[in-house]
């Protein structure tokens, strides 16, 4: 059995591994602050989420606080990711020009 969710952690890590791969491509391929900053928090977080996973599954008796180091950037990763592009949206940074959605245009600055 130890051996079945070593591996198991293995391939988790891995495919943590590959999330953040793709959310460094999205980096660099993405056109606007507001694209890029949707696509690398989306990819750190399950890249983040599988890899802990990964090392509790290939450490035991380290499960209960990767879990909660796993709580914590699910709780908090998408909240940054929001307050800043919010921020940076005040701020005046433009959307990309082929944008469709615009949800703060015409509200309030509060």
């Amino acid at each position: 059995m130890g051996q079945i969710l070593y591996y198991a952690g293995m391939l988790l890590v891995l495919i943590g591994s590959l999330f953040f791969l793709f959310g460094s491509i999205g980096l660099v391929r993405m056109p606007d602050l507001y694209n890029r900053m949707q696509a690398s928090t989306k990819t750190t977080t399950l890249g983040v989420l599988s890899f802990l996973v990964g090392m509790g599954l290939m450490e035991l008796e380290w499960i209960t606080k990767l879990l909660i180091i796993a709580l914590f950037v699910v709780l908090t990763a998408p909240v940054g990711a929001s307050a800043l592009a919010r921020a940076s949206y005040k701020h005046g940074i433009k959307l990309w020009k082929k944008s469709v959605v615009d949800k703060y245009k015409g509200k309030k600055n509060d």
